[in-house]
């Protein structure tokens, strides 16, 4: 039987853009796609996708667990919580029973983040962290950081892996980094990271860095995150294995750049759009921290993750299923002035 697949986050970034390049990519032969809405507004707008529209309240066991195997679904694509762990459990314990229901492998992807691969969570730095490295789920289990918002998240990926593994379940951990460009669903349309950075120069009428020296960061086009999570979705449909559980880590990117050639494109382009004072990057003092802290929402120790920080995490595990990533690193670069842009709009909005 060909396997029903859903697809949650659908309104957001990452997982719009998917659902709205879900036609285009051809996929092999399966069933139906669900995604998980919340409002009625919102399955008339999957619709355009030709995917199902599936009502679930997430935070509902027993619902999500029910409509999971009334539908018989045995793929699902995870893209709304990196932090907590519970909701991944009560679908990774109702594929299970899929499992037993169907006889047919049943697969789970959650969508966590390169942070959780970095020096924010303690991660070695020194050198290319690969995400096909054997030992990558021993170092996720005996590495923490100084936050605990961070340790969770960190703590989810391992959970997901050794519930999945208990229940037969095969799951996939799959990080984005920096991800930039448009957004091409329904919802949300710009990113995270680039945001923060606009956020923070706007209100200080600067751009900061937090960091000393030089340190990089994985980058990625949304539409290259987008690919990756259908050449997923597409090995998987072919019945192909391809890594799994502690050999299932998968990063999107298509290579790294330093924090201070991004904060100075983006500099530059926050002078044009007079978003800023001048173009130069300085170092934050302690009292610049507490202000970008207040324009982040978040305490100033807390700033550096959400717009610094080194990760050495590399991605190798998805070039090996065939994803070609289409934008090079040093594209961000290049597209700052439309990120930013796009941005401005958006909060303008």
């Amino acid at each position: 039987m060909a396997p029903n697949i859903l697809i949650t986050g659908g309104s957001g970034y990452l997982g719009g853009s998917l659902l709205a390049n879900l036609k285009p990519a051809n996929l092999p032969s399966h069933g139906c796609i669900f995604a998980a809405v919340r409002k009625p507004e919102q399955a008339e707008a999957v619709k355009q996708y030709n995917v199902m529209p599936l009502t679930l309240d997430l935070d509902d066991a027993d619902g999500t667990t029910k409509a999971i195997i009334d539908n018989e679904i045995s793929v699902i694509f995870f893209l709304v919580d990196a932090i907590k762990s519970q909701t991944q459990l009560t679908m990774i314990k109702a594929l299970a029973e899929v499992k037993k229901k169907t006889g047919n492998e049943v697969h789970f992807l959650h969508t966590t983040g390169a942070k959780m691969f970095s020096s924010h969570v303690g991660h070695p730095t020194d050198k290319p962290l690969l995400d096909t490295d054997p030992k990558l789920y021993d170092i996720q289990k005996s590495h923490q950081g100084p936050f605990d918002i961070m340790n969770t998240a960190l703590s989810t990926n391992n959970i997901v892996i050794d519930a999945a593994e208990a229940r037969g379940v095969r799951c996939y951990i799959f990080a984005p980094c920096i991800v930039y460009g448009k957004g091409e669903g329904f919802g949300n349309k710009i990113s995270i990271q680039t945001v923060a950075i606009v956020q923070a120069a706007r209100a200080l009428q600067q751009v900061y860095k937090t960091d000393p020296g030089n340190p990089t960061w994985p980058v990625c086009h949304v539409y290259d995150n987008t690919t990756l999570y259908l050449q997923i979705l597409r090995k998987i449909l072919e019945g192909e294995e391809i890594g799994y559980g502690k050999n299932g880590y998968f990063l999107a990117s298509s290579g790294s750049v330093p924090w201070n050639d991004l904060y100075a494109a983006m500099a530059r382009a926050l002078a044009q759009h007079g978003a800023v004072d001048d173009e130069a990057v300085k170092e934050a003092d302690e009292g610049v921290l507490k202000k970008m802290g207040e324009a982040l929402k978040c305490s100033p120790d807390f700033v550096a993750v959400q717009l610094a920080g080194t990760c050495a995490y590399t991605a190798e595990h998805g070039k090996r299923i065939g994803w070609v990533p289409k934008y090079s690193a040093e594209h961000i670069l290049e597209a700052a002035s439309a990120e930013v842009e796009l941005i401005l709009k958006h909060q303008a909005a």
